[in-house]
């Protein structure tokens, strides 16, 4: 038999007759004329045009079925396409579904490749049931935050039937007597779980990430609001596409391939597909795949908007004092009236609370185009309480909290303040918590080293050469120790003159030795005490481990040295910095966040975060959902790259703060007032 030079597929739809064609293409390097013909809900007129066309066609493609059914229970209709099949004659009849179930598994997980996390603890809502199967069951390995907008699917009755043995039978008696009851008997008896199913799904969908669905099934739902969403469906055509552009729609992954200027739905490929095989009717895996290679067939995905990706983040934090308390109802109203001995008691009941949500972050874009959104999540120790209780105690809050950002679909987590030098410094928690951890500590130091670069340059004091650079002196106090060895290290990068001292000699030698040896611009000199030498320095970092000894005397500073404490308890006393207001003391540098940022105040000026936060933002910014920061030693390499990351997704340094808060314009210069007077000799009193 010679095949014949035009093969005919017949596409009979269910759906509108105002999307018919009549297409010639060429596919497989064989050529095709596509008939679409639509009967607008019409079966018997499908089984008519079937019977009709069955001797011109190679194969018959069956649409408007199951995308338009996804709410019922009924799910797809088989018996429809079995009637059709029936009508046929022996010529192949496709409803897609095998070639739609591989298309949408590869479709997530291409996207997931190609932009790692993506679907982490996605918020997702599924439209339909069936449908969406091989979708729903690879999202699954991403996130667990998936509802159902199908009654029986979102209380999973077959499942929790079956999975009971003296129930099994009853899950297979009800479905076969399911599939025997009359469509519209059965739309009926469901329609009051399916109104109050569907309004639940619209509500879920409001604060979802990812919605799966059919074109039908979104129109069926209704959903008022897709801004900022994915969409993942199928057989996206250019009305559709804008139709969500104007929805505001962040992402469409439309897992059919469009190889043709028409839309075409998986029944048409697979149609197509079955036209080119010896095969009686169907294809196997092997020849499916082997077409899909041999098509150059690939799922789309489309930003109609323009490139766009939101991540998502959670931040931990915890009340610093029990004034803190004044900003939750009701321990508000608790702390204006009762006396301290109650608001005692309070501290420690507030500690053994579960975790809760303070505040959802907003509106953070970086100028290339990421966004972001958070929750700060609070657990209710004090540091007092913290410090009093095992690491354990603290490990369970924190880990309950990571807990709360999966639900609200972060995909990496910071500790805040106590939280991340409790125990081992957050290496538990991250190795046992649902989403990634970092404490933030690498930008903690690259924004103290920040904000010190800035109160130099503000206070004026240092001289400058031709290329604007700092002809500094600078010293850091606890060298050896994680965080001074990584300040260490990019001081030697800025400065003409370091000191590093530590009284753990070995250590001292080799860092230096280190340093030495790779890039650095200072001449570097080691110590092991720091008052012989104070005299002479413009910069002195502290970081030792010193938990309130004495590690240098302020009183031997320079008048009009900056000093950076970034020791986690603080190696100055703020009795200390009261005895030289002619010296500048910072504890860290705060970050601007870039972009129209909404955030519940966390006593900083609005739109300003700590370092550590930043740090996580950073993060999500990029899309590294990743543990970046744990333990008590930091890479000195991490703390240049989040610096780097964090300009490039525009953070800027906001606000130098000291042991009384932020320094103001006037604070510097009544600082560098005094140094000049000091350096003249006129005492600080005068």
């Amino acid at each position: 038999m010679t095949e014949p030079a035009v093969q005919l597929v017949l596409v009979v739809s269910l759906a509108g007759s105002d999307e018919d064609y009549d297409q010639h293409v060429r596919f497989l390097d064989r050529a095709f004329r596509i008939v679409r013909l639509g009967t607008d809900g019409d079966e018997a007129a499908a089984e008519s045009l079937v019977a009709k066309w069955a001797p011109e066609a190679a194969a018959i493609a069956v649409t408007g079925i199951w995308e338009g059914r996804g709410g019922g229970r009924r799910d797809g209709a088989p018996e429809v396409v079995e009637r059709l099949r029936g009508a046929a004659g022996g010529v192949p009849v496709t409803d897609g579904r095998q070639l739609h179930g591989v298309l949408q598994d590869w479709a997530v997980r291409h996207v997931q490749a190609e932009m790692p996390g993506y679907f982490t603890n996605a918020r997702t809502v599924v439209l339909g049931g069936a449908n969406h199967e091989r979708a729903v069951q690879v999202l699954r390995e991403h996130t667990s935050n998936i509802v159902y907008a199908d009654l029986l699917r979102r209380l999973d009755v077959d499942g929790r039937l079956r999975a009971t043995p003296l129930l099994a039978p009853a899950a297979s008696l009800l479905a076969v007597l399911g599939g025997s009851v009359p469509e519209g008997l059965a739309s009926r008896a469901l329609a009051p779980g399916q109104y109050l199913s569907t309004d639940a799904a619209r509500r879920s969908a409001r604060s979802c990430d990812v919605i799966v669905a059919t074109f039908d099934e979104l129109a069926a739902v209704r959903l008022a609001d897709l801004a900022g969403k994915t969409v993942v469906t199928s057989a996206v055509s250019d009305h559709r596409l804008a139709d969500l552009a104007a929805r505001d729609v962040d992402m469409v992954i439309d897992s059919t391939p469009q190889p043709f200027s028409f839309t075409v739905t998986a029944a048409v490929l697979e149609a197509l597909m079955i036209a080119t095989s010896t095969a009686e009717g169907s294809l196997s895996e092997d020849d499916l795949l082997d077409r899909i290679v041999a098509a150059g067939l690939a799922p789309r995905v489309l930003s109609p908007n323009g490139p766009r990706r939101k991540s998502r983040f959670a931040f931990v934090i915890h009340p610093l004092s029990q004034d803190f308390f004044r900003n939750v109802e009701p321990l508000a109203t608790v702390v204006r009236h009762a006396p301290p001995v109650v608001l005692d008691v309070v501290e420690k009941a507030v500690a053994y609370l579960p975790p809760f949500t303070y505040g959802h972050v907003t509106g953070i874009k970086s100028p290339t185009g990421a966004e972001a959104e958070g929750w700060l999540i609070s657990v209710g120790g004090t540091p007092r309480e913290l410090m009093a209780h095992s690491p354990e105690f603290t490990y369970g809050r924190l880990l309950a909290a990571a807990e709360t950002a999966r639900k609200h679909g972060a995909q990496v987590m910071g500790l805040g303040a106590f939280t991340k030098v409790v125990g081992d410094a957050g290496v538990t928690v991250a190795r046992q918590a649902p989403l990634p951890v970092t404490t933030g500590n690498s930008y903690s130091a690259a924004g103290a080293l920040w904000a010190a670069h800035d109160a130099v340059v503000r206070l004026g004091l240092v001289e400058r050469d031709a290329d604007g650079r700092l002809l500094a002196h600078a010293m850091v106090v606890g060298a050896t120790g994680s965080i001074g060895s990584v300040c260490a290290r990019l001081l030697a990068l800025s400065c003409d003159e370091l000191w590093l001292v530590s009284p753990e000699s070995a250590k001292l030698l080799a860092l230096k030795h280190d340093i030495e040896r790779s890039d650095h611009r200072a001449t570097i000199h080691i110590a092991a005490t720091a008052e012989r030498h104070l005299p002479d320095v413009d910069l002195v970092v502290t970081a030792t481990s010193g938990a309130g000894k004495r590690v240098l005397d302020i009183m031997k500073v320079k008048p009009g040295c900056v000093i950076t404490d970034v020791a986690r308890p603080l190696d100055l006393s703020a009795e200390d910095v009261a005895k030289r207001p002619d010296v500048l003391v910072i504890e860290s540098g705060e970050i601007e966040l870039p972009g129209d940022v909404r955030m519940r105040s966390i006593g900083l000026p609005p739109g300003v975060a700590y370092a550590c936060l930043a740090e996580t933002v950073v993060l999500a910014l990029e899309g590294r959902y990743e543990t970046f920061t744990v333990g008590r030693e930091i890479e000195w390499e991490k703390v240049k790259e989040i610096y780097k990351l964090g300009l490039k997704h525009g953070m800027q340094l906001a606000v130098i703060s000291g042991v009384n808060g932020a320094y103001t314009d006037a604070d510097i210069a009544r600082v560098r007032e005094r140094a000049l007077r000091a350096r003249e000799g006129v005492p600080a009193a005068v």
